[in-house]
């Protein structure tokens, strides 16, 4: 079962659909001109044809919707084609994606499939799609706008900065300490009904953008350092700017002139 099959048909029934509609529209301008002229043999000629061309029309509704019904979009999720036709088309346009069925991630995106309403999950937002290629090329086109956004790394370590200092005076922990990037984020957006404007993939996004940039200190000097952990929930997935993933876990910002304690 592939949807791109369906397309397939359905296309050619538009095509027809255009085409009979363009007729409709002639056939209307002649009709109109002749009750204008009061020429009613032309006139009963002409409704005669359009008469034809919707009962044309209405024919090729009942072949599209007949094709539409004969389309299984329950069974398309549910057998896993969906899914794996969705991959392909990952690959196809280049689109890196990590996960196992029914949750991926399409980096920054997280994206759940939901069979049993035939629904796509982007991060919170809901697409009711059974055509994987065009939910792939959707993500790609936000992608490459993310990509293209302006995104300045100075401004955006030194926020990381202040909000490690706040974190640092609040969990109690000394100068230097390495900090939980998810934890971080809490103090960088500290008020819940902005976390739906800026969420955790949107840093995660951000964060890749700071790795991959020439950016190595704040405005006062201190220099940072990304760490790992072994606790892998505990990591954020990035790719950098080879398109390799890298997994993020904590940072610490520290002054390079004065020995750690």
């Amino acid at each position: 079962m592939n949807y791109e099959d369906l397309y397939g048909e359905l296309q050619l029934l538009e095509k027809r659909m255009k085409d009979t509609n363009s007729a409709l529209q002639k056939l209307y301008k002649a009709i109109a001109k002749g009750t204008e002229a009061g020429d009613l043999k032309d006139l009963s000629k002409n409704l005669a044809a359009f008469s034809g061309a919707l009962k044309e029309q209405e024919d090729i509704v009942g072949n599209i919707q007949e094709a539409v019904n004969g389309f299984d979009s329950r069974e398309y999720y549910e057998s896993g084609a969906f899914a794996a036709q969705l991959l392909e088309q990952c690959e196809e346009n280049q689109v890196d994606v990590t996960g196992e069925y029914p949750i991926y991630e399409m980096f920054p995106y997280k994206v759940r499939l939901d069979a049993e309403n035939q629904d796509v999950y982007l991060d919170r937002k809901r697409y009711s799609c059974v055509r994987p290629r065009s939910f792939v090329q959707m993500v790609k086109t936000g992608q490459d706008r993310l990509k293209k956004a302006v995104f300045n790394s100075q401004v955006f370590v030194n926020e990381l900065a202040d909000a490690y200092d706040l974190a640092l005076l609040k969990l109690q922990k000394r100068a230097n300490s390495d900090i939980y990037l998810t934890s971080l984020y809490k103090f960088l957006v500290p008020m819940g009904r902005f976390r739906k404007d800026y969420d955790q993939q949107s840093f995660a996004f951000d964060l890749a953008r700071l790795y991959a940039s020439d950016v190595e200190m704040t405005k006062n000097g201190r220099r940072f350092q990304f760490g790992s952990s072994r606790n892998i929930s505990k990591a954020i997935r990035i790719l950098d700017s080879e398109g390799q993933e890298q997994f993020l876990a904590t940072i610490k910002f520290f002054d390079p002139q004065k020995p750690e304690v």
